[in-house]
């Protein structure tokens, strides 16, 4: 008898469901089990009480209801049901989007991450693909079945309009709903929406809708901010950066000077692979000797500051000694217009010329423009290389076949030249054909983990056939090389299954663990010195360029870069974190909490520490905003410091670029100072040796990558 009056209940309530009130309220109950999915399973919104976990219970519902009784306005029942299916499928893109973000950058997609995301959608697929989830289908599978019902008729139609007062009653509903929510957040954080430093909580207190238009408000803030920006904004950040600079080594000033510069980007490269053993086989045995060699300035501190733009922020640092932005990828947001004075344009003014190999296509991260703006005479993106069949993944072409196949274009490069390889096969979700490597994987449980040492391997053999070249070609004794890592390649969510190769207990691992894998390696190698070391200076990603530059012999001062040169004694050895967070030699910020480096234990400073700990947050603080300002108004389009030339991207076109330099070479005759000339116009591609398979393979139709590059219009 009880099963029988459960059953005619859900069937009484089953049958509202053919009414319009009855079919939003299914559709948005559906909608709000799925975000909750999302926020259990796949956000780890990492809730530390009832109170926030209560919240999180109730914020989907607020945004829902507002879009979805929107349909409820229509009064034909062939416009509001699609209207309504249409804001269910949009919203549910808009949550699986971000869960697959998510599963990546440990963030929320931005409003200008998105409309950003045609530049950097090219490769993505493998790593979006590897991303997925069996429990994924459970996002979708709620439209599919309503679908069903409505096509057998197990939901009806209703063709009878509401009362418009009821779609307002609605909306007034999820106002009120939203208030209540806006005012629980408030209470359990306190200037929620004016002092956000982490996009998690916004989600976690207000919801992915709320965060979204959020999100675009700012984004059109800052549109408007560029627009109204004037020159005497400047005075701050230059009081700011004088005050904080740091004069050279006068022993290593210039220790450098008119050697090529060789930059060598390690794909997600993380510190703690150096010196690595996995089944009593090194990880990188090469980038462990030239680690440890007289030859080389190595930093065993050094931190990675990247944010959403990873590898595009780790350039931006690199090339102009600012940070990427709070939100999105400098790259693609600002990389069109953006003034830089960057340093392939300051090396160019000193007689450099300058060229990035890249196997990817150009339009990735937007390079084929910023590239232009950052003053690079020449981009050899994928477009000049055969990528076809095994030779690329889906982030271009291979290390190994990258680094010899540049050799051709490489070798008629005018001397000195300033050169940057960025390196691919190192790179999320970490595979490698099995004809690659014979490297045996660590068994953690975690197949990302796992094959993460495989293919840092393969980049540390690949760096160690280069070398050989530059022996043999002669380039290596005028050359310095400088090798560091963008960003880390185990994000925090495998850092557990990380921590038993690190010799730790996973139940004990905790933010603070997370924050000390954010070190990366930073090595100055000039082949014939003797006087290198270990040097364990805290620096970071925003520390290079100004330290390039001294031992370049090259004066900083009168560049607006926010790092300072890591062998000054005046070097501040604060690191700042995009998310605002810090690292010092004697404490670590993380979210506010405050740990001792010597303990590793959590702390709460009074006094004189906490006034310490304060004005390091302050210093940072003010670090990140004075160069959010600068970029994000395009303040150094008001600066002209004395001596450089400002950049004009028009004066450089990514295509033939070979044919171009060999045009040069001919016109300078006995003055071309290119290897090529250098050896008496022969080429030095047979010096190259490596042990690639894919190096004999014949060109195939087909192409893990497209294939692009904008400036060639011979229509080949």
């Amino acid at each position: 008898m009880k099963e029988h009056n459960i059953l005619e209940r859900f069937k009484r309530i089953w049958a509202r469901t053919g009414t319009r009130m009855g079919f939003v309220t299914l559709l948005v109950v559906l909608f709000w089990l799925k975000t909750l999915l999302a926020y259990f399973v796949d956000f780890r919104l990492n809730l530390s009480d009832p109170f926030q976990f209560l919240i999180v219970l109730l914020n989907p519902i607020a945004t829902t209801l507002l879009l979805f009784g929107l349909a409820l306005f229509f009064k034909r029942a062939r416009f509001f049901y699609p209207f309504l299916f249409l804001i269910d499928i949009l919203n549910t893109l808009l949550l699986y989007i971000n869960v697959i973000y998510f599963r990546e950058f440990t963030d929320f997609m931005t409003v200008s991450t998105m409309l950003g995301y045609s530049k950097v959608d090219q490769g993505l697929s493998g790593s979006s693909l590897a991303l997925t989830s069996p429990h994924d289908i459970l996002y979708w599978l709620d439209l599919v079945l309503v679908l069903v019902l409505l096509a057998t008729r197990r939901i009806y139609i209703d063709p009878r309009p509401l009362n418009k007062r009821v779609g307002f009653a609605v909306m007034s509903a999820a106002f009120l709903a939203f208030a209540v929510n806006l005012t629980l957040g408030e209470m359990d954080r306190p200037q929620l929406l004016t002092r956000t430093f982490d996009r998690t909580y916004v989600v976690k207190y207000l919801g992915l809708d709320a965060f979204t238009v959020y999100d675009g408000i700012k984004s059109q803030h800052t549109s408007e901010l560029r627009s109204h920006a004037k020159k005497s904004e400047l005075s701050g950040i230059l009081k700011y950066l004088h005050k904080n600079y740091a004069a050279p080594d006068k022993q290593l000033y210039g220790v450098a000077k008119q050697k090529n510069v060789i930059v060598i980007h390690l794909e997600s490269f993380q510190q703690f692979l150096i010196n690595k053993k996995v089944n009593g086989q090194e990880v990188t045995p090469f980038l462990n000797k030239l680690y440890k060699s007289k030859s080389t300035y190595s930093f065993d501190n050094f931190f990675h500051e990247v944010g959403q733009g990873k590898t595009s922020d780790a350039e931006t640092m690199l090339e102009t000694g600012t940070y990427g932005l709070p939100q999105g990828s400098l790259f693609t947001q600002l990389g069109n217009d953006n003034t830089f004075q960057a340093a392939p344009a300051i090396f160019d003014q000193q007689g450099y010329s300058s060229a990035v190999f890249h196997g990817n296509v150009a339009s990735f991260w937007n390079r084929s423009n910023t590239y232009k703006n950052l003053g690079y005479q020449n981009f050899f993106d994928a477009s000049y290389y055969d990528t076809s069949g095994d030779k690329s993944l889906g982030y271009g072409l291979k290390d190994k076949l990258l680094f010899k196949d540049s050799v051709k274009y490489l070798q008629h490069l005018q001397q000195p030249f300033y050169v940057k390889y960025l390196t691919v096969t190192n790179h999320f979700p970490f595979t490698l054909d099995k004809e690659d490597s014979t490297f045996k994987t660590p068994d953690t449980g975690d197949k990302t983990v796992d094959n993460y040492f495989k293919t840092a391997h393969y980049l540390d053999q690949s760096i160690k056939e280069f070398y050989a070249y530059l022996n043999k070609s002669g380039l290596a004794k005028n050359s310095m090389v400088m090798i560091y890592g963008d960003h880390y390649g185990i994000s925090n969510s495998s850092n557990k299954s990380l921590a038993k190769l690190m010799g730790v207990n996973p139940d004990d691992w905790n933010d603070y663990d997370n924050a000390q894998l954010q070190r990366v390696p930073l090595m100055f190698n000039m082949p014939g010195y003797k006087k290198g070391k270990v040097e364990h200076t805290y620096g970071g990603e925003i520390d290079v360029l100004p330290t390039l530059l001294h031992l370049m012999g090259i004066s900083s001062k009168k560049y607006l870069q926010f790092g300072t040169d890591l062998f000054s004694k005046d070097h501040n050895p604060i690191v700042a974190f995009r998310n605002r967070d810090w690292e010092s030699p004697d404490y670590t910020s993380v979210d506010g909490t405050i740990y001792s480096n010597k303990t590793q234990q959590e702390i709460h400073p009074t006094g004189k520490l906490k006034e310490k700990i304060d004005k390091i947050q302050k210093h940072v603080n003010q670090g990140l905003n004075y160069s959010d300002s600068l970029n994000q108004k395009n303040l150094l389009r008001f600066y002209h410091p004395k001596g450089f030339k400002a950049v004009d991207p028009q004066d450089y076109n990514y295509a033939d670029g070979l044919s171009k330099a060999e045009k040069l070479e001919k016109k300078l005759g006995l003055k071309s100072t290119s290897l090529f000339s250098r050896n008496s116009d022969r080429s030095t591609e047979k010096l190259y040796v490596t042990d690639a398979p894919e190096a004999t393979h014949k060109s195939t139709d087909s192409n893990r990558i497209k294939i692009t590059n904008q400036d060639d219009t011979s229509g080949k």
